[in-house]
């Protein structure tokens, strides 16, 4: 008898599980097993003696048993197994506040990368300001004729704005203004704008060579400098160690600027004592950067008037014996003033034959230093112009001792003496233009009132000395002294200098008296400090200058991990 045609199965897709076809036990009578024909695997009986097959192991919350209507169909199944693999390989879903902080990073990059001056703007070689032909005075500013000229050869490069021409002639005009800025004279950009400019440089790929003034250490080293430079490495160059007195061992300064960087926890890759005008230590930074860019961009970067451009004219002068490109970059050369914010804008320079730029920066502009408060015209008083000299109060040819008696150091800083030894001596490291004078403290506030502007300058002129903000600020003092050989510490006054004190400084001219004193060899000596009210006052360890600093200064003693995590310095 001849089988009957077997029924035809349709396959289909239903969204809700279909019943399971049964096949007629007469068709095929040995069979006991339903067999379901739909997209679904085959679900065996209880009466089967096969085992069903286990479902593959999933993380997710969906079904994987059941037998029929329940069982999980093959996206159920690939779905799981996607999932598994997403979770071995240890994907895992972002927080939403992460991704809120990496939009933000983003963010804050474009706006940072945004404020740096394009590339096609021609700017002023000279002072980093956009060339144009609007305001005439401004930084920038360019005689139509010569800006037409120059542009139609393609030569707005070479051009010197009219600010500068004035500048390199020894004018003195100022162009920065706000908080940190200069009073008086003109101002074009104010200081926060300044900064702005360098914002950009914590997103990039860079090396930094941060520059430090060893006359003003305190005032000029940029404690927040990771603010600007991000997490890129930091050469750190100290300038004008030609301005220490003679004699000064510079083993000794070294030492005492690698240790006061250990203590402010600021790491650099190495430490250079250099001067601009004598080339010292200049060879050693160039090795220095040659080794450590790596092909990046170098910028040099620090605070206002810390000697930027002269220390890339010393190095572009120093590579020019090799370095044909750094011959050819000594043509167009920032300019070099006395004027704090000379530099406006981030200046280009293509100084290394193997790769990389060279970029003079802005100076960054501090409230706190003596330049801000004082007027324009009167700011190269500020500046050292020669070697220093320590100017010793009392002198040693006196018997005056220095308690219950005031000095005035210029019209910027007043110094009450409360309490010291008979012999305690003060030493005045700064410009040679401020006078020092001595009053008692009885007097000293009628003698100021009556000299600022005509003794003690600056200000200058007794039309700014009734503008004169006056010395506001107030700081009490309490130096503890544990040696009589060696200074007790320095006074460090933010854009100015320092002032050293000595317990006993002053020589003795009797013998017996000498060893009272010398019993005591610990105490405290309390001075009072005036200064204007944004200006500060920093206290220190002694800075060892002068003939005698060899034999009184104390090289720390390091183990040889410690020793090894200490920067290098050189000179």
């Amino acid at each position: 008898m001849a089988c009957p045609c077997p029924r035809p199965i349709f396959l289909s897709f239903p969204k809700s599980p279909a019943p399971p076809l049964a096949v007629p036990a007469k068709h095929h009578p040995s069979a006991t097993a339903t067999v379901a024909v739909s997209h679904r695997p085959r679900a065996v009986s209880a009466s089967s003696n096969a085992t069903p097959p286990s479902p593959p192991p999933s993380p997710s919350p969906l079904p994987t048993d059941g037998v029929g209507p329940a069982a999980p169909t093959r996206g159920d199944v690939y779905l799981g197994r996607q999932l598994a693999a997403a979770a071995a390989a240890g994907a895992r879903v972002r927080a939403p506040e992460e991704d809120a902080e990496k939009r933000r990073r983003r963010k804050e990059k474009r706006k940072a990368l945004a404020k740096k001056t394009p590339s096609g703007v021609a700017c002023c070689y000279g002072c980093g300001a956009p060339l144009h032909t609007g305001e005439e005075g401004s930084p920038g500013y360019v005689e139509p004729a010569t800006y037409d000229l120059k542009k139609r050869h393609n030569q707005l490069r070479t051009v010197l704005c009219g600010r500068c021409k004035l500048l390199s002639h020894g004018h003195m005009v100022t162009a920065v203004g706000g908080h940190g800025g200069y009073p008086g004279g003109k101002q074009f950009v104010t200081a926060e704008e300044l900064r702005e400019k360098l914002s950009y440089l914590r997103h990039e790929k860079a090396l930094i060579v941060k520059l430090v003034d060893i006359v003003d250490f305190n005032g000029s080293f940029l404690a927040r400098i990771r603010d600007f430079a991000g997490a890129n490495p930091i050469v750190l160059v100290i300038t004008k160690v030609d301005l220490l007195p003679r004699d000064t061992d510079l083993n000794c300064v070294g030492d005492w600027v690698v240790e006061s960087v250990v203590r402010k926890k600021l790491n650099v890759l190495s430490v250079h004592l250099t001067s601009s005008k004598s080339l010292v230590g200049i060879t050693g930074v160039i090795s220095e950067i040659q080794q450590e860019k790596k092909a990046r961009d170098v910028y040099i970067l620090g605070s206002a008037n810390v000697g930027k451009s002269a220390f890339i004219s010393a190095m572009l002068k120093t590579m020019a014996y090799k370095d044909p490109v750094a011959a050819a970059a000594q043509k167009y050369k920032p300019i070099q003033s006395a004027v704090p914010g000379t530099t406006l804008g981030p200046i280009q320079i293509e100084a290394f034959l193997g790769g990389g730029k060279l970029y003079d920066t802005p100076g960054v502009h501090l409230h706190h230093r003596q330049a801000a408060v004082i007027h324009a015209d009167d700011l190269p008083s500020l500046a050292p112009q020669s070697r220093l000299k320590g100017r010793c109060f009392p002198a040693n040819d006196t018997d005056v001792e220095l308690s219950g008696n005031t000095l005035f150091w210029g019209g910027l800083v007043r110094i009450d003496v409360v309490k010291a030894l008979p012999r305690t001596r003060l030493t005045f490291y700064g410009p040679k233009k401020l006078s020092i004078n001595m009053v008692p403290t009885t007097e000293a506030d009628e003698f100021y009132k009556r000299e600022v502007g005509v003794t003690l300058t600056p200000p200058t002129g007794q039309e700014r000395a009734e503008g004169w903000c006056g010395l506001e600020g107030v700081r009490e003092l309490k130096i503890n002294y544990d040696e009589l050989d060696r200074p007790a510490g320095d006074i460090a006054i933010s854009g100015l200098g320092w002032i050293a004190v000595e317990p006993l400084g002053v020589p003795s001219s009797d013998p017996d008296g000498s060893v009272e004193e010398e019993d005591d060899v610990r105490g405290e000596l309390h001075l009072t400090v005036h200064v204007p009210k944004p200006v500060e006052v920093f206290v220190r360890s002694p800075l060892p200058v002068g003939k005698a600093a060899s034999q009184w200064y104390r090289y720390q003693e390091l183990t040889e991990a410690e020793e090894e995590l200490r920067p290098k310095w050189h000179y």
